[in-house]
């Protein structure tokens, strides 16, 4: 099995909330470890650059005032196979569909406010790290 990195958004409602530590509890005990994390707001021109891929769908406004409407927690995941087994973790994007014991299932508040993200693939972990850390943020 391959050591990924993933990237993880803990979303405004659940920093709203202080689930910071419950959903980080939940990270942990699936073996992945947390080799960065920093709290932070987003500006608005962070939040379309990073959801850019979204701009032409009708949700993209709301979904930019959504992330910068509170301050998240952006993390790198490591381990093996980490893109998929945080995917796991966090359960299905509705949270009706999740998994019990899934961050989404336990702590989501709706679809839109679902408490997380997660990368959907190598490539964009990649690309989701490197516009949120510098290497020498990321302690493995």
């Amino acid at each position: 099995m391959a050591i990924e990195r993933t990237f993880s958004i803990i979303k405004p409602d659940a920093t709203r909330r202080n689930l910071t530590g419950a959903i980080n509890a939940k990270i942990e005990a699936s073996g992945l470890r947390i080799v960065a994390q920093k709290r932070v707001k987003w500006s608005k021109a962070e939040a379309e650059a990073f959801y850019g891929v979204h701009k032409a769908r009708p949700f993209f406004n709301d979904l930019v005032g959504f992330m910068i409407s509170g301050p998240i927690v952006v993390q790198v995941l490591e381990g093996e196979n980490a893109v998929a087994k945080y995917r796991d973790v966090m359960g299905a994007t509705n949270p009706a569909n999740a998994a019990p014991g899934t961050i989404r299932k336990d702590f989501a508040e709706s679809i839109e406010a679902n408490s997380v993200h997660g990368s959907d693939s190598l490539e964009n972990a990649g690309i989701e790290i490197g516009q949120n850390f510098k290497p020498a943020e990321i302690v493995g």
